[in-house]
C-alpha cells in the first residue's frame, strides 16, 4: 500500500512557495520532489529553498517522473486547463489553485479529462481549511450554536495582486470578483452545505488602478440560495495595509465574526519598520499587524493534508473540480449582471465567452 504521496509544484510564484513551505513543514505523508517553472532559475531557487530534488523550466519534463504521484496547478489562470488535462493523461492527480479556469468550458474539458483518466481532480479553496473559520462553521452548522443560519458575509480584500498577469485580463479572465470573489463565494456556500442557487446580484467597478487593469478592483457579489440563505461576498484590490480577511455568520439565535489574519496576529508600532508583517502590506513602519504561522492561519497545510489523504484513500474530497466550476457559474453570473444591472436567476445558462469579465465589459 502507498505510504507517502509524491507531488510536483507547477508553478513557482507567491503561491507555490506558500504550498513548498506547508508540504515541508507541516503535511505527513506527502514529499515535493519536483517543481516547474517557465522563469529561468525561478524552478531551480525554489527547489534550492526547499531542497526539492528535481528542477525543470518545461512543466512536462515533470510529469515525466514515476515518482510523481499528484500535481499541484500555481500557475496564471490562462495555463489551469491545459496543464491540467497533460497532468491527467500523464495519470498524475491534480490539486488546481483557485479559480479554476477561466471559462466553463475549460471546467468541463478538466473534469472529463480527470474523469475519464482515473485521477482525482482537488479544487483548491484554503479557507475550507483555515482552522478559524472550520471553528465558525463548527459552531454555526454542527452546534447549531446560532439558530437557524441565514447570511455569510465575507470580506478578502487588499492593494493589489503580486504579478503583473493578474491585471491582465486577457490572462486571468477577470479583476477581483474572479480572483477573491471566488474564496468569498465558496466559503458561503461551503458553510451553507452547498445549497442550489436562486439568484445573483452584483456591482463592480474600477475605482483606483484604472492605469493598471482593465478589470474591476471592487466587487460586491449577493448570492441567494434555497432554504432563505444569503451570502454576501465584497472584495477588493483597491484597500491598502495588507490582507483583510473577515467572516460574519448570522443565524436567528446568534451570530459569529471571524477575523482569520488580524485577529491571530501581533499588533506592533515600529519607528523604523521590520523584515515581514502580513501578505500584500505595503511598509512595517508605524502600526501593523505582525502575522505568524500565515500558511498554517490561511489553511494551507490543511488543504493539502486532505488531498493527500484522499490519495492515500484515508478520506473521501470535500472540493473537487465540479465545485470549483460551481463557484466560477456564479461569478458568471455576477459579471452578467453587474453588466446588464439586473438580478440573474436559476435554471442559468450562461452564454460562451473568451473570459467571464466579457459579460460585464461587453454591456
Amino acid at each position: 500500500m502507498q505510504s507517502t504521496v509524491g507531488i510536483g509544484l507547477i508553478g513557482s510564484g507567491f503561491v507555490a512557495d506558500i504550498h513548498a513551505h506547508s508540504v515541508k513543514n507541516f503535511v505527513r505523508n506527502a514529499e515535493v520532489r519536483a517543481v516547474a517553472s517557465p522563469t529561468p532559475g525561478k524552478a531551480a531557487q525554489l527547489a534550492a529553498k526547499y531542497g526539492i530534488p528535481h528542477a525543470f523550466e518545461d512543466y512536462r519534463r515533470l510529469l515525466e517522473l514515476k515518482e510523481v504521484d499528484m500535481v499541484l496547478v500555481a500557475v496564471p489562470n490562462d495555463l489551469h486547463a491545459e496543464v491540467t488535462v497533460n497532468a491527467a493523461r500523464a495519470g498524475k492527480h491534480v490539486i488546481c489553485e483557485k479559480p479554476l479556469c477561466r471559462t466553463l468550458e475549460e471546467a468541463d474539458l478538466m473534469i472529463e479529462t480527470c474523469r475519464s483518466q482515473g485521477v482525482y481532480l482537488f479544487y483548491a479553496e484554503e479557507l475550507l481549511f483555515a482552522p478559524k473559520y472550520v471553528r465558525a462553521k463548527q459552531l454555526a452548522v454542527d452546534e447549531k450554536a446560532l439558530g437557524d443560519v441565514f447570511l455569510v458575509k465575507q470580506w478578502e480584500e487588499h492593494s493589489g495582486p503580486h504579478s503583473p498577469w493578474f491585471w491582465d485580463v486577457r490572462r486571468s479572465g477577470g479583476g477581483v470578483l474572479l480572483d477573491m470573489g471566488c474564496h468569498s463565494i465558496e466559503l458561503a456556500r461551503w458553510i451553507f452545505g452547498k445549497p442550489r442557487v436562486k439568484s445573483v446580484t452584483a456591482v463592480l467597478g474600477t475605482y483606483v488602478h484604472k492605469d493598471r487593469t482593465q478589470g474591476e478592483d471592487h466587487s460586491i457579489c449577493i448570492v441567494e440560495y434555497e432554504g432563505g440563505r444569503v451570502g454576501v461576498a465584497e472584495n477588493s484590490w483597491a484597500k491598502p495595509g495588507g490582507v483583510d480577511d473577515r467572516c460574519e455568520i448570522y443565524g436567528s439565535r446568534g451570530h459569529t465574526r471571524a477575523d482569520l489574519l488580524r485577529g491571530s496576529s501581533l499588533l506592533t508600532y515600529s519607528e523604523v519598520g521590520y523584515g515581514y508583517a502580513v501578505e500584500k502590506a505595503e511598509t512595517t513602519r508605524g502600526w501593523t499587524f505582525t502575522m505568524f504561522e500565515e500558511a498554517w492561519n490561511y489553511g494551507f497545510p490543511q488543504e493539502i493534508q486532505h488531498f493527500v489523504n484522499c490519495v492515500l484513500g484515508k478520506e473521501k474530497p470535500i472540493e473537487t473540480g465540479e465545485d470549483g466550476r460551481e463557484v466560477l457559474k456564479i461569478i458568471y453570473a455576477a459579471y452578467q449582471s453587474a453588466g446588464e444591472g439586473r438580478k440573474i436567476t436559476w435554471p442559468y445558462e450562461p452564454p460562451k465567452v473568451e473570459k467571464p469579465i466579457d459579460l460585464w465589459k461587453r454591456a
